[in-house]
């Protein structure tokens, strides 16, 4: 009894060492969110404080927050609808004609830094006359969402046994309808978690934004910088903002979490 007890002990203290350091920061800045500029900046930090709102009524109030947040939200899912169009046909051509090449080189496009195709971007859009339209940055957001589609989707795909399509197409199927019929049906799970992690990188892209978009298509993690001036930081709101813009991806995670745990698992095991 003693023994499973300090195995439990032991358990807990190795659990809180490796939670604590990871939840520290997003529990300092949602805290920080309700202080005032004066208890923010205060030194030793101040642990107990009177809340306040005025953080999120400047956040929400005096900027077009919510326009933002529209735009974020076209861009986003539309760059995840598109590249899941594009996205699944290839992954499932990659996965039964074994185009490993093809597979190799979608990783390697998702490796390369971003900022190495924003200047060919932005000359392109700007020739076209796209400089801040949600055209420009919803290609621009496929550079992230495809490739991850494509490279989860490969790897579920492969998990999936051949003799379903198979048998389908024995009795009468073709490979198209063998596909939209039968595997994609079973390859949800891991669908959901493609999108999942796409979305989230898609809404929390800052740099395609940053040079591609102004005011008309300004995204929520752009946002940020209206409370960033030269002479000071509004902390208070910068921390408002930025659990405003994390709250939906948070959300989308634990709604979709089971699925995400099992679309990775089921497609990192074949066979």
């Amino acid at each position: 009894m003693r023994t499973s007890w300090i195995k439990k002990g032991l358990f807990v203290v190795v659990l809180l060492a490796i939670v604590v350091p990871l939840l520290f920061p997003f529990l300092w800045m949602l805290a920080s969110s309700f202080k005032t500029q004066v208890d923010i900046v205060a030194w030793p930090p101040r642990l107990i404080f009177t809340p306040t709102l005025q953080n999120y009524e400047r956040v929400f109030r005096e900027q077009n927050f919510l326009r933002y947040f529209i735009n974020s939200s076209i861009i986003g899912i539309s760059a995840v609808g598109l590249s899941l169009l594009m996205g699944l046909p290839a992954a499932y051509s990659i996965a039964r004609f074994k185009q490993k090449r093809l597979s190799i080189f979608i990783l390697i496009a998702r490796l390369m830094p971003g900022i190495s195709f924003l200047m060919p971007w932005y000359i392109i859009f700007s020739r076209l006359k796209l400089m801040d339209s949600y055209v420009a940055l919803i290609l621009s957001h496929m550079l992230i969402t495809l490739p991850i589609i494509v490279w989860i989707m490969s790897s579920y795909f492969e998990s999936i046994p051949v003799e379903m399509e198979e048998s389908a197409m024995v009795d009468g199927a073709t490979r198209q309808r063998a596909f939209l019929a039968v595997v994609l049906p079973v390859a949800g799970p891991g669908i959901v978690t493609a999108v999942t992690l796409s979305f989230i990188f898609s809404w929390n892209n800052f740099m395609f934004s940053q040079v591609l978009s102004m005011e008309k298509t300004k995204t929520l993690p752009i946002a940020i910088y209206n409370f960033v001036s030269y002479a000071e930081v509004d902390w208070g709101a910068v921390m408002a903002a930025a659990v405003a813009i994390m709250a939906p991806a948070i959300i989308l995670t634990m709604v979709f979490q089971k699925y995400v745990v099992r679309g990775l698992t089921m497609g990192a095991v074949k066979g």
